[in-house]
């Protein structure tokens, strides 16, 4: 009996009742129960215009100024139009800022119709259209050490910097640590997604974070039970610093917490119960410096608060694995125009959007 639209199925359930295949109350049932939802008011609001929008609210709730919007969607090679699965379409402009506005701040796409004039389900399948292209076009970035900021020139001088803030270690460029991002308890696999330590259902990522702010390489995501040390093997990081980490003839490390193994490109704390005073003295320095991978959680999950609401990230039913991977590089675009904390801290200046998209 059923049609292929609603409006067929309500004639076909007419026809049903009026030859007696169905009671009266089944037909009342039926039929109120196979209602339309209610269409959001979106004519209400113009549509979509870039020019109206000034600098502050850029910066406020897209994250970047309003003149490096168009540096972004040149750098990112979004195309001019960008077609849907069901052809809705928009402007290549439009699209990045949908993208942008979304992963900025929790929100409903309802939020977002008074900025853009469209219905949600269009803003709905157009942020997700641009997730799959940029995420598509750019994940390579992050998971390849071919890249012109990790030339072995760069990672010398990476090296030196973080020795001369402090650290023992003189081959050091870089730290590794593994984040952990709180999902919507899955009603699948919920044992694999479960993370004991945090005590709650969870993915990993592990993370590389170089002293210009960048990240330099990111792997995942991983389920919530995974150890940082298996993470490790799993991302096939180890020979990408086999081939790529070294200077002068020299190998260079990252370092790591104790949960990471020793190796020539991979330094951690000494684990002796009873440490040394330079034991000590070394672990402590280290630690001092090492902490600004965890400033690198912190700025993206501040500059893309999205990705920090666990209630939106729900496995199977969302890209929760691409919303962390594009935000992450998002967060590279805005350090190579902004800097952060971590370049600052370091006092090296990251590449240019340019440069770092070339």
């Amino acid at each position: 009996m059923a049609g292929n639209s609603l409006q067929e199925f309500r004639e076909q359930l007419t026809l049903a009742y009026l030859s007696d295949v169905i009671d009266i109350e089944d037909f009342v049932y039926l039929y109120q129960t196979n209602q339309s939802r209610e269409i959001f008011p979106y004519w209400k609001f113009d549509k979509f215009d870039f020019e109206s929008w000034d600098d502050t609210e850029c910066h406020k709730e897209l994250r970047f100024r309003k003149s490096d919007i168009p540096k972004l969607l040149n750098c990112l090679g979004i195309p001019d139009k960008i077609i849907c699965c069901q052809r809705t379409s928009c402007s290549g402009l439009e699209g990045l800022c949908i993208l942008l506005k979304r992963l900025a701040y929790p929100c409903r796409y309802t939020d977002m119709v008074s900025r853009f004039g469209r219905n949600p389900t269009e803003i709905c399948l157009i942020f997700n259209r641009m997730l799959s292209i940029v995420f598509n076009a750019h994940h390579h970035r992050l998971e390849s050490f071919e890249q012109p900021f990790l030339s072995p020139e760069n990672l010398g001088r990476y090296a030196d910097s973080i020795h001369a803030h402090g650290a023992p270690l003189q081959n050091c460029f870089g730290f590794i640590d593994g984040t952990v991002r709180r999902i919507t308890r899955p009603n699948q696999n919920q044992r694999t997604m479960y993370n004991g330590y945090k005590r709650d259902h969870a993915m990993k990522f592990q993370s590389v974070v170089v002293p210009d702010g960048l990240i330099a390489n990111l792997s995942g995501p991983y389920e919530g039970k995974r150890h940082d040390s298996t993470m490790l093997y799993q991302s096939g990081l180890l020979p990408l610093l086999e081939q790529h980490a070294f200077y002068n003839g020299v190998p260079l490390s990252l370092y790591g917490d104790p949960a990471y193994p020793l190796g020539i490109h991979l330094q951690g704390p000494f684990k002796d119960r009873q440490p040394t005073p330079e034991m000590e003295l070394f672990n402590k320095a280290m630690s001092s410096v090492r902490v600004s991978v965890e400033w690198m959680f912190g700025s993206i999950c501040n500059y893309f608060a999205f990705i920090d609401m666990k209630k939106q990230q729900k496995i199977n039913l969302s890209a929760v694995g691409k919303f962390y991977t594009v935000s992450a590089l998002l967060q590279n675009a805005h350090t190579c125009l902004y800097g952060n904390i971590v370049a600052h801290f370091f006092e090296l200046s990251p590449p240019t959007l340019e440069h770092y998209f070339s």
